[in-house]
């Protein structure tokens, strides 16, 4: 039997489309991965694997203290008791977070029905969730208790013994688990409740590639007690790694620091982009090294983009790099 895709927005193919061939130039800016340890932690990202037990806040506070730096922020918050991949942005990386927003969840859920039912009614049922969901959150929850649609990518019933379900759902961001097991009881005519979750990725976040607060310590100490910079740069990645979750526009160095300082993104700027773009979706802008500028978003598609010679293509959301790190050439002209 075959397999089951899973696929969620940000697994979507894309090709690099070139709008003009252009060089970088070498004295300003640094590709991401040549970035220094030190520079790492002050714009760098932790794909963690969350332990039971703590708030996110909590981890945020740990790594903080384990790393030494000021400045520590995470995306999609996990409850106390769940586990799974947790990303954490370092300093300046925290800014990039927002691309989290739009990117998809993958959970493994453990479900305990009230009542046994049949299991292809069980099934059925679970599948019947796939699409548009409308759901009231929890009454213990940082958001407004008002009634709010979300989607439901996919759902499979993993395994059933007797009671106990267990199950993979790949799911907007802000979807509330707890509360699709309590609909699906419901629906089943039976009752349900949730009894523990993992977060299995978050786009393409996934937790093969996650580290613990063990091995973000000990990369810390090999690091710090003995020059040894092997485990740290496979645990603190470029803050670039969570840009990955959204369509990429590159744009030339003279570019650069007007976006820094908050302009429109005009097309005569733009130099290669990612196909499949559309107006309102939101895109990261790099330079030609590599490094994150800024998240837009869309004004145009990619292919209005490609027909064009001048006009803006995209508003500012979010600076992600800081002014003067290239040239102002666009105040001189």
């Amino acid at each position: 039997m075959s397999e089951k895709i899973h696929l969620l927005p940000s697994d979507a193919k894309r090709k690099r489309l070139i709008r003009a061939q252009v060089s970088t130039n070498p004295h300003y800016g640094k590709a991401p991965h040549n970035r220094t340890i030190q520079e790492l932690l002050s714009n760098g990202f932790i794909n963690l694997d969350k332990p039971r037990g703590p708030t996110s806040h909590q981890v945020d506070a740990w790594i903080k203290e384990i790393l030494d730096i000021d400045k520590v922020g995470h995306g999609g918050t996990l409850d106390p008791g769940v586990t799974g991949v947790l990303p954490v942005a370092l300093g300046s990386g925290t800014r990039a977070l927002q691309v989290l927003l739009v990117a998809g969840k993958e959970y493994i859920a453990l479900m305990k029905l009230h009542k046994s039912v049949e299991k292809k009614k069980l099934i059925e049922t679970c599948e019947s969730f796939i699409g548009d969901v409308e759901q009231l959150p929890p009454v213990r929850s940082a958001v407004k208790r008002v009634k709010r649609k979300r989607k439901i990518y996919y759902l499979d019933v993993l395994e059933v013994r007797g009671t106990d379900v267990l199950f993979k759902v790949g799911c907007e961001a802000g979807t509330y688990i707890r509360t699709l097991c309590v609909d699906i009881g419901k629906k089943l005519g039976c009752g349900a409740h949730m009894v523990e979750l993992r977060r299995t990725r978050v786009g393409t976040i996934t937790e093969h590639e996650s580290v613990t607060l063990h091995d973000v310590k000990d990369a810390y100490v090999a690091w710090k007690e003995h020059g040894d910079e092997t485990d740290i740069r496979t645990t603190i990645q470029p803050m670039e790694r969570l840009l990955d979750l959204v369509p990429k526009i590159i744009i030339r160095d003279s570019a650069v620091d007007a976006l820094c300082h908050g302009a429109r993104l005009a097309i005569p700027g733009v130099v290669e982009l990612d196909s499949g773009i559309k107006r309102d979706d939101i895109a990261a802008v790099l330079t030609l090294k590599g490094e994150g500028v800024a998240l837009v978003k869309m004004v145009l598609s990619t292919e209005e983009i490609m027909q064009k010679d001048s006009g803006v293509c995209a508003h500012p959301e979010r600076v992600l790099m800081n002014k003067g790190t290239y040239p102002s050439i666009w105040k001189k002209q």
